[in-house]
């Protein structure tokens, strides 16, 4: 697995945005063009996955210091279950290897309409060798839990992150914070 580097054209971004809003609830996205604008500016790394010359999805990554937030990643819906999520996370740990890596996801311990898919997810990420970190995390109007290699996030580390990221939008339109179990 490969983390190419998105190219700034029309036809990728096209293709970026069809499977981020494809495979992301609305309740859980931030504007596209918001995260192009950063992944531009050097906020976040956008990186194709490609698999032997065949691209497969996207991941999308928010880095301060020594963090490093996988704040989406998607694998393309007809390419899923082959083995190319477990490779494109192998690969994300090992490019950032040393740092603290982390993501969010969905309470799999929490009742809701689709426990075996949060389950699922949460094995998933375990098998990709991601422990569960004792914090919840507030964003938009989701609750989730975290799961990382490397250490555990503060929540002033996320909350510095969070702000270098969205700068004065995050202060003032973003409601998001990170909270002991």
């Amino acid at each position: 697995m490969e983390l190419v580097e998105v190219k700034n054209t029309k036809a990728e971004w096209s293709r970026l945005e069809r499977l981020y809003t494809g495979a992301f609830p609305a309740g859980e996205r931030f504007p596209f063009s918001l995260l192009k604008k950063r992944a531009l500016s050097g906020k976040a790394d956008f990186w194709n996955l490609v698999e032997e010359g065949d691209w497969v999805g996207m991941a999308y990554l928010v880095r301060h210091e020594d963090l490093v937030y996988l704040f989406y990643f998607a694998v393309d819906a007809e390419k899923r279950g082959l083995g190319h999520g477990t490779a494109a996370i192998k690969a994300m740990l090992e490019r950032y290897k040393g740092k603290r890596f982390f993501l969010a996801l969905e309470n799999w311990c929490e009742e809701c309409d689709n426990p075996e898919e949060r389950n699922k997810r949460h094995d998933f990420y375990l098998n990709c060798g991601l422990s569960d970190i004792p914090y919840k995390l507030w964003e938009l109007s989701m609750k989730y839990r975290l799961m990382g290699v490397g250490g555990k996030v503060e929540p002033e580390e996320y909350k510095l992150m969070m702000g270098r990221y969205f700068g004065w939008f995050w202060k003032h339109f973003i409601r998001s914070c990170i909270v002991k179990e």
